[in-house]
């Protein structure tokens, strides 16, 4: 369907009213188009693809009762990656992917094509997007069992559990104090469920040793190329919205029979 190649041709190079998006040999290259105006938005969070693993970090902290400063640091020879953010990266490679797998003279011939490419991509989009917006609800085994907990140098206490994650344009920092429960005390023995931060009273087993949190610590520090890269995701999104709206409409103005 020619006329759906000239809507996409522009709708999607936002060229100047009057000009024409065509190639060399005059026709419209729609798939280019597309590339190129989705590009726009993709490569702004390129940094998600290019994000160096986390190799530095120094962690103080003041027990409560004894007063006792321990001080630990990420580990010189490993290197470690935040979970949210391999996945995130994962979903923008294959957002890419799809825009990137039609062959560059390739025209799409229905609006329906479109609809169901843009519907790929935006759930790519949306997949890393909540990556980043909603963090994994965790057992606190499941964290005292994480690559986390051997990164540290010297090894982190029996009785401290770290907790790295990205909630919004925030990455924060939760440290778990936990005391040991003593066979007495374990007949209202209740482990804890899954969650993204727990509370102090929380019980869970791990290593055939049952612990109670005692104390809760975090921080939280802002990170402005987040608060970018969610701005990006939101706006490819909506590029890709508009789009189906339109071609919604020219659709059903082409399928438009009268009596």
């Amino acid at each position: 369907m020619c006329c759906t190649s000239a809507l996409l041709a522009a709708v999607l190079a936002k060229h100047r009213p009057g000009k024409r998006c065509v190639d060399t040999a005059g026709r419209c290259p729609v798939s280019s188009c597309l590339k190129s105006l989705m590009f726009q938005q993709l490569l702004k969070f390129v940094k998600i693809q290019h994000l160096e693993p986390s190799s530095s970090m120094d962690v103080n902290l003041k027990m409560p009762r004894s007063n006792q400063l321990l001080h630990f640091a990420f580990r010189e020879d490993k290197q470690w990656k935040l979970q949210q953010i391999q996945d995130a990266r994962n979903h923008v490679n294959q957002a890419i992917y799809l825009l990137m797998k039609r062959d560059v003279n390739y025209h799409f011939k229905t609006g329906s094509e479109v609809l169901k490419l843009m519907d790929a991509v935006m759930l790519q989009l949306s997949r890393a997007r909540n990556r980043l917006t909603t963090p994994a609800t965790l057992t606190l085994p499941e964290i005292a069992s994480s690559g986390l907990t051997r990164m540290f140098a010297p090894a982190l206490p029996p009785d401290i559990l770290v907790n790295f994650y990205i909630n919004l344009n925030k990455l924060c920092l939760t440290i778990y104090q936990l005391h040991v429960l003593q066979p007495s005390t374990t007949k209202n023995f209740k482990p804890a469920g899954g969650s993204i931060l727990h509370n102090p009273g929380a019980m869970f087993e791990f290593g055939n040793q049952r612990y109670e949190v005692s104390h809760v610590h975090k921080v939280e520090c802002v990170v402005p190329w987040l608060n970018d890269a969610l701005v990006f995701f939101t706006v490819s999104l909506q590029l890709c919205q508009q789009l189906k709206d339109k071609i919604s409409v020219f659709s059903s103005y082409w399928n438009y029979k009268p009596y």
